[in-house]
Parts: structure tokens; C-alpha cells; sequence
């Protein structure tokens, strides 16, 4: 470009190049910005994972203890410890790296926990590319990857499709004609950007080593009973009876082989029983006397170790009058819902039958079915109240309560918390929706009333952080116009992240919910 002679119009040009300059330096300042939030996110996540992967590795521990299993789960017991180790020692590896990129490029500092040259770009230039080092980091992550995957024996092409732990080539560009890996991925790239890179290999490292132990102790298991553990369990019909009456029950184990057939003998209780249907024993017994009676005995099963038995015990009361309190849905109260109730005593009608006023409470229904709702939690005492038949009303019986608060659901997008999905199917997706847990009894909705988002496009840099929210009527991604334009253009090798999220329910409490973490492929 020639230079212009004229004084005004040099003066023109200086001015534009320092504007651009400004406005660059702007730009840098909140993606050094986002790759610090990256970065912390990362960390969080790898702590979760790690104590998922903790649980399982227990899991292993005490299956190799339980009888008659030492010789089928040792062997994978045995996998999952170099499976562990290898990713301990990746994962120090990395850290390793994370240290001396902050030492190139100026070190820490300890006031506000930060980089003293966040934007320095020659350190991870000088490290990775001048001298290397990504040609030994590369080496590291491919071995590591055949060593996890070497560890599985039934399918390891599934598991090596969902293992995210993988040397990405790099594209060729003007910049990269030869597609070099170290200059792709790392040459000129910012000191804090350099560390969340390292952040989320660890990252890949961590998921790559559950998905693995989790493999190892499913297969461990593939040659056993379709049961885990055994244990023995009676059901009894008939909670309280009247003298006279006939009390069942049903004795079983917990899971079963339907052409393998338990054999019961009773020890304390009577009764008698016959030969076993799909797994269950029928037991029945008259109810005789007044008061609480026991029933104890064992129950044997044929396994390919040999005669498995468990004891069993239950009780179950005979009177004249009394009262029973049925909760519909579990054995507690949930605060701010409709808790459903069935109440029956023995001698009295329904239609006489009611419980009483409760502290932090409203009952409502009749005819021995009542809904109860509780504003606060704690324990609290249900007192049954009849109409005798001279019309006085009298406590029958009383039950104790738990109140406790709705568990949080869990943050969802697609169906999924974290791991792959398809582009495709993630750029239909409407908004992040808050799901209770499967064993939650009750139907309870949540709305999900904000949250953060990032994108890490493949290849390029973080886009974000876009903040949604707070919407008390729930929230969509198409709230956020950037976050919308951005989201409709996902494709393989992106990753998604969402974070913060807060949603609401019929308690009016606002929770915060897990994150959510996408690699789309």
C-alpha cells in the first residue's frame, strides 16, 4: 500500500489503524474472558466424573468380595486398576503442561487467582510447536486411547466411537498447508486459552475412563444370574387383620430366574405355602390372637455357585379396632405438592373415618381418601379420628410422617446430560428442560427459568458466554438472538456447554441444576 503524501490524509490512516487496534483488543478481552469461565467449568466437570467413576470402581470392590464372584470380577477388578492408574498418570501428565504454559508465559498471579499475560501467544508457540512438544502429547493421548480401548473385550468399536478421547487431525489452511497438528491446534493460541485446552483434555481423559470402567464392570457380570445380589423378600397383603381373618403374603427374591424356582421353609409364624410361580412363594396363615406377630425363614435358591439362602422376616398386626394409613405414593410427604392418602380402620365405616387438623397443613377428601398438603418439612404426627356409635369422635391411631422437599430434577437437552449427540438432532432442539428423576413417584413439573451458554466450535473459539433468563414462564434458546444464530449453525466436532442453570416448581423454590455438556459428532 503506497503511502499517502498529504499530512491530513496520513493522519486519517493512523487514527483507523488505532481504532481497529482498539476494537481488537476488545474482542480479545472477552474471549480470554470465556476461556477462563471455560476453564473453571471444565474443572467442575472433571470433579463430577471423577466421583461417578469413584462409586463404580467401588462398586468393583465389594462385588469381588461378595461370595462366589472373587474369580469372574477379579480379572476386570484387575483392568479397572490399570485403567485408572493410566488415566491418573495422563491427567498428572497434562497438569504438568498446564504448569509450564503459565510459567512461559509470565506465571500466576496469586491476588486474583489469574495469569499475569493471559493473551501471551508465544508461550504455547515456543512449547508445543517450536519445540515439539505437541508431538509427545500427541503420542501420549493416542496410546492412552488404544491402552482403554485394549481393556474391553465384547464391542470396543461402539465404545471407541463414544470415547472422546481422540487426536483430531487439523484442517489445512493458508496458514497450515501441511495440516500440522502442533501448528493447528496451538500455535499462536493464548496463554488461558492454552490451559482450558489442557482442562478439557483432561476432561476427555476423565469421561474416556468412566465409559471404560463401566464397560469392564458390565462384562463383568455377563456371565452371572440376571440378579446382582440376592435377597430375600416378604410381602405380606395384609397389614392388619381382625381374629379370624386369613393373612398372605408373598415371599420372593428381589430378582429372579423364572425357571429356577426358590424354596421357602418357614422357621417362626406357621402358615403354609406352595411351590414357587415365576419366582414367588405363596404363604398364607389365619390370623389368631391380639398384637404384633413375626414371621421368620429362609429362602434357597440352585446358582451355578451352588445353594444360595437368605433370611427373611416381616410382621404384621392382629387386633379388634385400629386404623391403618395408606400413603399412595411412598412413605413420605413431599412440600408443596398434593400428597394423596388412604385411611381405613377396622370396625368403623369410611364414610366416619377422618384424620385430624395437621400443623403447616391442609387436608381435603373424604370417604377414606384424602389429599394433604405440607408448606414446610419436618416430621409430623397423623392422627386417625372416628365417629363411635354413640357420635363422640375418638383417636384410633396415629402415624408418623416424614416431610421432606422435592428433589431436584435433572437438566436435560435431547434427553442428555452430557456425552454425544448428533448436530443434527441438537439443532432441533427447542430449550434445556429440567426431568425428575425415574424413581420420583409424583408428577411434577419444572420450569427451567435461566442459564449460560457456551459453544466450542471445532477447530475454533469458545462463542460466549450468552446468558437466557430469568423467565419465570421457562426459557428457550431462540430467547437469546446470538445464541439462536449460533446454535442453528452446529455441526460434528462442536461441543456445547450449559451452565447455571436455575429452574422453578410447585414449591416456588428456585434450584440450581447440573450442568450439561454436548460433544455433537
Amino acid at each position: 500500500m503506497s503511502i499517502p503524501k498529504e499530512p491530513r490524509q496520513i493522519m486519517i490512516n493512523l487514527m483507523y489503524l488505532v481504532l481497529t487496534a482498539m476494537l481488537a483488543l476488545n474482542v480479545t478481552s472477552e474471549i480470554l474472558n470465556a476461556f477462563k469461565v471455560l476453564s473453571r467449568s471444565l474443572d467442575a466437570s472433571n470433579t463430577a466424573i471423577d466421583f461417578k467413576t469413584s462409586a463404580t470402581y467401588q462398586a468393583f470392590l465389594e462385588n469381588e468380595k461378595a461370595p462366589g464372584r472373587y474369580e469372574r470380577v477379579h480379572p476386570y477388578r484387575l483392568k479397572a486398576d490399570a485403567v485408572k492408574d493410566s488415566a491418573d498418570e495422563m491427567v498428572r501428565y497434562l497438569k504438568i503442561w498446564q504448569r509450564r504454559i503459565i510459567i512461559q508465559s509470565g506465571g500466576w498471579n496469586p491476588k486474583d487467582s489469574s495469569l499475569v499475560k493471559e493473551e501471551d501467544i508465544d508461550a504455547t508457540t515456543t512449547l508445543l510447536v517450536e519445540k515439539k512438544g505437541g508431538d509427545t502429547l500427541r503420542s501420549k493421548i493416542n496410546s492412552l486411547r488404544k491402552f482403554l480401548l485394549g481393556q474391553i473385550s465384547h464391542d470396543s468399536a461402539a465404545i471407541s466411537r463414544l470415547m472422546p478421547l481422540k487426536v483430531e487431525p487439523a484442517p489445512k489452511t493458508d496458514n497450515n498447508p501441511e495440516a500440522d497438528w502442533n501448528i493447528g491446534y496451538f500455535e499462536h493460541m493464548p496463554a488461558v486459552a492454552a490451559v482450558a485446552m489442557f482442562s478439557k483434555f483432561q476432561n476427555d481423559v476423565r469421561t474416556s475412563e468412566q465409559l471404560v470402567i463401566n464397560t469392564l464392570f458390565e462384562e463383568a457380570h455377563l456371565t452371572e444370574e440376571k440378579f446382582d445380589t440376592i435377597a430375600a423378600i416378604a410381602v405380606p397383603r395384609t397389614n392388619y387383620a381382625l381374629d379370624g381373618d386369613i393373612v398372605k403374603a408373598d415371599i420372593l427374591f428381589a430378582a429372579f430366574n423364572r425357571n429356577n424356582k426358590p424354596i421357602l421353609n418357614i422357621t417362626q409364624g406357621g402358615g403354609s405355602h406352595k411351590e414357587a410361580i415365576n419366582g414367588v412363594v405363596p404363604w398364607e396363615v389365619v390370623a389368631s390372637g391380639t398384637g404384633l406377630q413375626t414371621v421368620k425363614g429362609q429362602l434357597s435358591l440352585k446358582t451355578e455357585h451352588g445353594v444360595e439362602t437368605r433370611p427373611f422376616s416381616f410382621e404384621y398386626m392382629v387386633g379388634n379396632t385400629g386404623s391403618s394409613v395408606g400413603i399412595d405414593k411412598m412413605n413420605v410427604f413431599y412440600a408443596g405438592i398434593p400428597n394423596p392418602v388412604t385411611i381405613a380402620a377396622a370396625g368403623y365405616s369410611v364414610q366416619d373415618v377422618k384424620l385430624a387438623d395437621i400443623p403447616n397443613g391442609t387436608i381435603s377428601g373424604e370417604k377414606g381418601h384424602f389429599i394433604i398438603n405440607m408448606s414446610k418439612t419436618g416430621d409430623i404426627t397423623l392422627n386417625v379420628m372416628a365417629k363411635t356409635k354413640e357420635g363422640a369422635t375418638k383417636k384410633i391411631g396415629e402415624h408418623k410422617v416424614r416431610v421432606k422437599m422435592i428433589p431436584d430434577p435433572i437438566a436435560m437437552v435431547g434427553g442428555m446430560s452430557q456425552g454425544d449427540m448428533a448436530a443434527s438432532k441438537y439443532r432441533i432442539q427447542i430449550a434445556p428442560v429440567a426431568v425428575m428423576p425415574v424413581d420420583f413417584e409424583f408428577e411434577v413439573s419444572f420450569k427451567i427459568i435461566s442459564f449460560q451458554y457456551f459453544m466450542l466450535p471445532k477447530g475454533g473459539d469458545v462463542i460466549g458466554p450468552y446468558n437466557v433468563g430469568p423467565n419465570m414462564n421457562g426459557c428457550r434458546f431462540e430467547d437469546n438472538k446470538d445464541l439462536k444464530f449460533y446454535k442453528s449453525r452446529a455441526k460434528p466436532g462442536d461441543k456445547v456447554f450449559i451452565q447455571f442453570i436455575k429452574a422453578i416448581g410447585p414449591d416456588n423454590k428456585v434450584r440450581t441444576l447440573n450442568p450439561i455438556t454436548l460433544s455433537l459428532f
